[in-house]
């Protein structure tokens, strides 16, 4: 009984929405990252896995740094692609994936930077700085 009330406090308030979560990522769906760009939007491309430490090391510095500067949530949309559902997908394999905990920024058509299994403050900074500047 408890977690069925939980669950409907939850639901009922809002907390996760459809297509949102919690870190203030979209939840990709095939087609949403070639949308952005398409729009002309630099996006944020963050691969990980709900069980995976890196990653979840990775989400609390990005979610720090979008804190401290709203810049970056100005300059870019932020994407997080499921590794257990997209892995194998074309949205990982077309831009070469290797694993989980990869983050990428995109422009138009290009691939502006590049971490695979980072989890350095200064080393993802400088990757959201990168965005930040093309998407002034």
């Amino acid at each position: 009984m408890f977690l069925g009330l939980a669950t409907g406090t939850v639901l009922s308030t809002g907390l996760f929405s459809k297509g949102a979560l919690a870190s203030g990522m979209v939840d990709y769906k095939p087609g949403l990252i070639e949308e952005h760009l398409a729009a002309g939007k630099t996006v944020f491309v963050d691969y990980a896995a709900s069980w995976c430490s890196t990653c979840a090391r990775q989400e609390r510095v990005i979610s720090a740094l979008r804190a401290a500067n709203p810049a970056y949530d100005e300059a870019m949309v932020f994407v997080r692609v499921d590794w257990d559902a997209y892995g194998g997908h074309e949205v990982s394999t077309s831009r070469r994936i290797p694993r989980r905990s990869t983050l990428l920024v995109l422009k138009g058509d290009q691939e502006l930077g590049r971490i695979v299994a980072g989890t350095a403050e200064g080393q993802i900074k400088a990757l959201m700085d990168t965005g930040l500047q093309a998407g002034s």
